[in-house]
């Protein structure tokens, strides 16, 4: 079994900062990718940033310049820091993962309960 726990969601002013965090645990093989998207009231869920395992990054363009995603691979921990938060910003940040649970699996996605960002004019 797969799980995966954020942290550090929670209410702030524009123009703050927060940082999430999500680590991974049970049978883990190798993980491929761990990201970050999220879903607004009304809106699909959408990509905010994605770290492959030799570090390669991908963002959202709404996103670019603030927020930075990094991995630590010995705690199969993903983290986003998000500066210069605007209330467009305001959703439920879901971490995935990309991983194997076994040499011989396949590559399977596993989501995370989600974390509230709130951020306020």
């Amino acid at each position: 079994q797969v799980q995966l726990v954020e942290s550090g969601g929670g209410l702030v002013q524009a123009g703050g900062s927060l940082r999430l965090s999500c680590a991974a645990s049970g049978s883990i093989f190798r993980i491929n990718a761990m990201g970050w998207y999220r879903q607004a009231p009304g809106k699909q869920r959408e990509l905010v940033a994605i770290i492959t395992s030799n570090g390669s990054q991908n963002y959202a363009d709404s996103v670019k310049g603030r927020f930075t995603i990094s991995r630590d691979n010995a705690k199969n921990t993903v983290y986003l820091q998000m500066n210069s938060l605007e209330p467009e910003d305001t959703a439920v940040y879901y971490c995935n993962a990309d991983l194997r649970r076994f040499s011989w699996s396949t590559r399977d996605n596993y989501w995370g309960q989600g974390t509230q960002v709130t951020v306020s004019s």
